[in-house]
């Protein structure tokens, strides 16, 4: 009997992740094509895990709350997690924002959005929905967005000026994105502040502040989305070198 009910258990566990296979990553319509596009002019660093560190450690430093209070997130919002990986902050995020909220928890990997998949039906997160991207597109619906968070991981997308492009029209009126990196070259897992400033500015988004967050957390650095008199065409970005300055 013993037996039958652990092979039951792994037929069901089966069919599950062959569901979430199927059915994992809402894409929208694709944007505009990486090739029209300047490539980055400094590296981008190689995708190597779903997660920065213990989760543990990242509660101690208060890193979800200290992002949500700088973010001015709120109950009811849709929240993008942008390369949510293991889904440290969309775990956050769904309870943050509540029922009359949702978090879509975004990423090109999807092995990843598989195992998201499987740690929110086991949370009972029923606020939270999937969206597997592109390197160079998030495929997100458009004016879907309150918020969206890019954690530790803009120096692993590999087309940003196409990213951050493609990005903007899931954007609602008003909404903020906030970034967190280290202050380190791209090639060792960090984004240098200047540069990230230049990226940004270059398809059109404009600063509002940069926090330091506890611990080694890095910086958030917030944004507002290009507007369309602010907003740039693929044809006019200059992409900027590891020194900040457009080439």
């Amino acid at each position: 009997m013993m037996r039958l009910a652990r092979a039951a258990t792994l037929v069901v566990t089966l069919a599950a992740t062959l569901a979430y296979a199927a059915d994992i990553g809402y894409r929208a319509p694709p944007g505009v094509a990486a090739n029209e596009f300047p490539s980055p002019q400094r590296a981008v660093a190689q995708i190597v895990s779903p997660s920065r560190s213990a989760e543990e450690r990242r509660d101690a430093l208060n890193e979800a709350r200290q992002i949500a209070r700088l973010l001015e997130l709120k109950p009811g919002m849709t929240v993008g997690d942008i390369g949510a990986g293991s889904g440290y902050h969309t775990v956050r995020l769904s309870r943050l924002v509540g029922p009359t909220g949702s978090v879509i928890a975004e990423d090109v990997t999807r092995e990843y959005l598989i195992g998201l998949a499987r740690r929110v039906e086991r949370l009972r997160l029923p606020n939270v929905v999937f969206a597997l991207g592109d390197p160079h597109d998030p495929r997100l619906p458009a004016s879907s967005l309150d918020a969206a968070i890019l954690v530790h991981m803009y120096h692993e997308i590999a087309q940003p000026y196409a990213f951050l492009y493609n990005l903007a029209p899931a954007l609602k009126p008003g909404a903020r994105i906030g970034i967190v990196d280290l202050e380190r070259p791209t090639s060792e897992h960090g984004t240098p502040i200047e540069l990230l400033r230049c990226e940004l500015a270059a398809v059109g988004y404009r600063e509002i502040d940069t926090h330091q967050l506890a611990g080694d957390g890095g910086y958030l650095a917030v944004f507002a989305a290009p507007d369309q008199a602010g907003g740039k065409s693929p044809g006019n970005i200059v992409a900027c070198s590891d020194h900040a300055s457009p080439r």
